[in-house]
């Protein structure tokens, strides 16, 4: 299976740059190589294994941490729709998401027993998440004829302050008796990331990642062994005036295929307080009056408002309380 998604090995080049807002552009999505990122293979390993075993623990020991609007803790099968327009039940999944560290690596949250042992190695995996993700926006930023260090501050968090950022563990079982895609069944519903950047850890043999391609139609995107698949999110879309695109993905189970499948996930946001204002970037103003460089129209979102009203739409948040994922 041909893969549409290009992939590429990082340097602190002009050139890498280059390929990276290409990517950006066309697609929202690139593989980057776990050679130059800073990231190990024994580490990812080692979070698949921590996922593993939280996973396989009894329903009740998870629903003790169940996901608030705080977007932290444990959301079931079926609690959460991303794409409640076709979806006629809710995903197929189960989740838990894992919020910011204290600069001591402490936890904002309750977690479980299981992962609380594992604080130490769940932080530093975290922070090195984190640092790949300040790397690539440098890269955009030069792409963008802004200084390398523009999306710095902005997401240095928690010095400056909190923000959305999540390590998501991800477990998608079996496809159940009855599973039925052509009737809108889905693994996880058509959707689009909210934040800046997200890193999607995959194992091989557990496929299932699409893509909505900018012609129509969904492309499925194999699994690149040794390399991890960054994708744009709608905060860094909507404050490029769309240049980077935000690509709508999915997750299916693959014909055929009745295995499970594992995955983790980085979503990078910036600082709750950041203002989303137009970016003195010439590439970015001459996409005109769109998104963030509409600002004047409807006044500066924080980058804590524009997630809020993404998290409102995909749980029903403000329709009942604090609904669970």
């Amino acid at each position: 299976m041909s893969n549409p998604i290009p992939t590429i090995t990082l340097t602190d080049t002009p050139a890498c740059a280059a390929a990276l807002l290409d990517a950006a552009q066309t697609l929202g999505f690139v593989y980057i190589t776990l050679d130059g990122s800073g990231l190990a293979a024994g580490d990812i390993d080692g979070m698949f294994t921590l996922s593993q075993s939280f996973f396989a623990l009894p329903d009740a020991d998870k629903a003790a941490c169940a996901i608030t609007a705080a977007n932290k803790g444990w959301s079931s099968v079926g609690s959460e729709t991303l794409d409640p327009a076709t979806q006629k039940r809710g995903d197929f999944k189960q989740a838990f998401n894992i919020g910011e560290f204290t600069p001591a690596s402490e936890p904002q949250q309750p977690l479980p027993p299981l992962l609380s042992a594992e604080t130490p190695r769940i932080a530093a995996f975290s922070r090195a998440c984190h640092t790949l993700c300040t790397r690539l926006l440098r890269l955009f930023a030069v792409a963008l004829e802004l200084p390398s260090t523009y999306f710095d501050a902005s997401h240095d968090s928690p010095a400056l302050g909190p923000s959305g950022s999540i390590l998501r563990l991800l477990y998608y079982p079996p496809p159940p008796a009855g599973y039925a895609p052509g009737d809108g069944d889905m693994r996880a519903g058509a959707h689009s990331d909210y934040g800046s950047v997200t890193l999607l850890f995959q194992r091989a043999g557990q496929g299932g990642l699409e893509i909505l391609a900018p012609g129509g139609g969904w492309k499925a995107v194999p699994v690149v062994e040794g390399a991890v698949c960054v994708n744009i999110g709608d905060l860094l879309s909507y404050w490029t005036a769309g240049l980077l695109r935000s690509t709508v993905h999915r997750v299916v189970a693959p014909e055929g295929e009745t295995g499970e499948r594992y995955s983790v996930v980085y979503f990078c946001h910036p600082v709750d307080s950041t203002p989303l204002a137009p970016m003195p970037s010439r590439v970015v103003q001459e996409r005109g009056r769109r998104g963030a460089n509409d600002a004047d129209e409807g006044g500066v979102l924080t980058a804590s408002e524009h997630l809020a009203g993404r998290l409102a739409a995909t749980y029903g948040w403000g329709k009942k309380d604090d609904a669970a994922e």
